[in-house]
């Protein structure tokens, strides 16, 4: 065994250990820990199989296997920062619709009851910064 294929056995184990026990604590949310499953069972059959690589560099005319592996890389890594960025347009998105919807259930419930209002401000102190 050489020790590229060690090592690519290494990763991978060390990258589902480490799935299942970010999994495990909650610190890692499913539809990431299969993209990243994915990856690393890539990775295992690539550095059980090297021959696989060879013949997929060859078939895509790459004259080195090592920068079909990186364009690959570099292709998964764009492609997970588009997701992330979309989603994160959204919860923003989100963010902002309910941060508008408490400030509107605020002021109703400031123009429901303004003699609680003024009691409430003098006797407890509330959350909002005053401008």
């Amino acid at each position: 065994m050489s020790s590229a294929t060690v090592l690519g056995l290494a990763a991978a184990v060390i990258v589902v250990i480490t799935l299942f026990e970010m999994l495990r604590r909650h610190r890692l949310r499913e539809k990431y820990a299969l993209i990243w499953f994915v990856l690393a069972m890539g990775s295992l059959t690539v550095a059980v199989f090297p021959a696989l690589l060879f013949g997929l560099a060859d078939l895509l005319n790459v004259q080195v296997p090592s920068n079909l592996v990186f364009f690959i890389a570099s292709l998964l890594l764009l492609a997970m920062s588009l997701q992330h960025s979309f989603e994160i347009g959204k919860l923003e998105e989100r963010t902002r619709t309910l941060a508008e919807e408490v400030a509107l259930l605020r002021l109703d419930v400031d123009a429901a009851a303004p003699d609680r209002t003024t009691a409430r401000s003098e006797t407890e102190p509330t959350d909002r910064s005053v401008e």
